[in-house]
């Protein structure tokens, strides 16, 4: 079996990822990790010292060496669908699921992570909420085309692998 998780960033994707990994034993890749052991540089390295479009064409070639793996749980960075033609590749080779959160839940989990996010680091913390929801609604339609969504409700892991089993078993 193969699993993409998709989302916003601090939706909770490499959590359930590790998570769903090890219950249905199967390896699991957290793209941001992998794109660092790849390259030698952290995302956040590699965005400010050569820039987006370098980040994405990189990003694009690492997913494109991961997806024919036989067997993952993969945990993709909040933009990765959006860009190249990703979301018809990963529904195409894994089963998508959206990981689903509000403006509010997801302000919340980021508020105290800014440094370590480089879209936010410059983001005041009086603006988060609206450059969330700016985002969102520029990566809707990405996210909303995985095969599966996670319904913002369910926000503790368990329940997650509950209705992933549920969904996808």
């Amino acid at each position: 079996m193969k699993i993409s998780l998709l989302g916003y960033m601090g939706a909770g994707k490499s959590t359930l990822g590790k998570a769903l990994a090890r219950r249905w034993t199967l390896p699991f890749i957290d793209l941001d990790e992998a794109f660092q052991a790849h390259t030698g540089l952290s995302v956040a390295e590699t965005l400010r010292q050569k820039g987006e479009i370098y980040f994405r064409r990189a990003e694009h070639q690492l997913l494109e060496e991961l997806l024919p793996r036989p067997r993952f749980v993969l945990a993709l960075g909040g933009g990765t669908p959006c860009y190249y033609q990703h979301m018809e590749a990963l529904n195409a080779h894994t089963h998508t699921v959206y990981l689903q959160r509000s403006v509010k839940q997801l302000a919340e989990r980021l508020r105290h992570q800014r440094a370590e996010r480089p879209l936010l680091e410059s983001v005041a913390e009086e603006q988060l909420s609206e450059f969330i929801a700016k985002h969102l609604f520029e990566r809707r339609a990405f996210y909303e085309s995985a095969q599966l969504t996670l319904p913002q409700r369910l926000i503790d892991t368990e329940a997650q692998i509950e209705y992933l089993e549920e969904h996808l078993l």
